[in-house]
C-alpha cells in the first residue's frame, strides 16, 4: 500500500462532483476525483434530460455526464475509477481516504456522493427507470413526457403528494397509491390533493407487479414500455390492474452518507449538514456538494451549482490556510 497526498480530493461524481472538479482544476488545484461504483451518478440511468440549460433539444444523461468528465480532465483533474471504502476525518489534517486499492491523504475534501432513490424492490422498476420505460423517481425531471397520459404515483408523504400535484400539469389522470389509510403529509398538502379533480387516491394499496409491452424506440431498438401496474389491497388481499403509462416512485431517497456516519453531523433523514449559504460542513476543510446534502431540490442543475460553490469554498479555504500548491501560470 502506498500513500499519496493531494491538496484536494473529490469523492463522487455526477453533476456536483464533476462541476467541483472543473472549477477546482481551473483554479489550478489539480484535484483527484474518485468516481465510485456509479460513475456519473444517477444521471447515467436517465435517458433524456430536457431541463438542463444549454441543450435546446435535450441530451441523454450518460452523454451529459461524459461531457462533464471530459471537461474536468481537460482542465487537469485526475479521475480514478476507484471506490472509497473508508476515511478518517477526526484526526488532524491531512485527512486520510482509503480505497480498495490505496490510501491517500488530502488537505481538503469535497463530498459529492449523492443520494439514491428508494425503489419498490420489484426489479423491473429500477430496470424500466434506467431504460426510459415508464418508471421514474423524479416528477420534475420526467413529468413533461407524460402529457395527456394516465400515470400513477406511489407514496404517502409530502414528496409523493407534491409529485402528484406537479404531475397534474401534464397528465390526464394521476392515481396516487398509498399502502395505508392516511397520508403522512402536511394537512395543507393533503387538502390540496384530496380536492383535486385529476387525482384519484387508492388507500391501503401497494404495487406488486409491473406489466409491459415491447415497442421500438426512436433508434429502432426493441424496448419494454410500462402499460399497467398490478395493485394489491393490503386489507382484503384482492388484486386489480390499473392501466397507466407512467409510474412515479416517491417513497424517499437514501443519502449516500454511510462513510461519514459518526464523523460528520447528519440531519434526521441522514443528509450531511452544511452551514447555511455555503458548502462547509462541521469539520474545517471538508465540504459537501449535491444531493448528499440536499433533500429539497435534487436536480442536476442545483447539484452542479453546489459543486461550483464547494470548489470555490475549498479553494479559498486552502489559500487562507496556506495549503494551496497551485501551478504557477506561464509568464509571458
Amino acid at each position: 500500500m502506498t500513500w499519496n497526498h493531494r491538496n484536494l480530493i473529490i469523492i463522487g461524481t455526477g453533476p456536483a462532483g464533476y462541476t467541483a472538479a472543473i472549477y477546482a482544476s481551473r483554479a489550478g488545484l489539480r484535484p483527484l476525483v474518485f468516481e465510485g461504483t456509479q460513475p456519473g451518478g444517477q444521471l447515467t440511468i436517465t435517458t433524456d434530460v430536457e431541463n438542463y440549460p444549454g441543450f435546446a433539444t435535450g441530451i441523454a444523461g450518460p452523454e451529459l455526464m461524459q461531457d462533464m468528465r471530459e471537461q474536468a480532465l481537460r482542465f487537469g483533474a485526475e479521475v480514478r475509477a476507484e471506490s472509497v471504502t473508508g476515511m478518517d476525518l477526526k484526526t488532524l489534517r491531512p485527512f486520510v481516504v482509503q480505497t480498495e486499492k490505496d490510501a491517500y491523504t488530502a488537505d481538503a475534501l469535497i463530498l459529492a456522493t449523492g443520494a439514491s432513490a428508494k425503489w419498490l424492490g420489484l426489479g423491473k422498476d429500477l430496470a424500466l427507470s434506467r431504460s426510459g420505460g415508464g418508471v421514474s423517481a423524479c416528477a420534475t425531471c420526467d413529468g413533461f413526457f407524460y402529457r395527456g397520459k394516465d400515470i400513477a404515483v406511489v407514496g404517502g408523504g409530502d414528496t409523493a403528494l407534491e409529485e402528484a400535484l406537479y404531475l397534474t400539469k401534464f397528465a390526464a389522470t394521476v392515481h396516487l397509491i398509498h399502502r395505508r389509510d392516511a397520508f403522512r403529509a402536511s394537512k395543507a398538502m393533503q387538502a390540496r390533493v384530496l380536492t383535486h379533480d385529476k387525482i384519484h387516491v387508492h388507500w391501503n394499496k401497494t404495487v406488486v407487479d409491473l406489466l409491459t409491452d415491447v415497442h421500438e424506440d426512436t433508434f429502432g431498438e426493441k424496448a419494454e414500455k410500462l402499460t399497467s401496474v398490478c395493485v394489491k389491497d393490503t386489507v382484503s388481499g384482492d388484486l386489480f390492474m390499473l392501466r397507466v403509462e407512467g409510474l412515479f416512485v416517491a417513497i424517499g431517497h437514501q443519502p449516500n452518507t454511510r462513510l461519514f456516519e459518526g464523523q460528520l453531523p447528519l440531519d434526521e433523514s441522514g443528509y450531511l449538514k452544511v452551514v447555511e449559504g455555503s458548502s462547509r460542513t462541521a469539520i474545517p476543510g471538508v465540504f459537501a456538494a449535491g444531493d448528499v446534502a440536499d433533500h429539497t431540490y435534487r436536480q442536476a442543475i442545483t447539484a452542479a451549482g453546489s459543486g461550483c460553490m464547494a470548489a470555490i469554498d475549498a479553494e479559498r479555504w486552502l489559500a487562507e490556510h496556506h495549503l494551496s500548491s497551485k501551478e504557477a501560470p506561464c509568464q509571458g
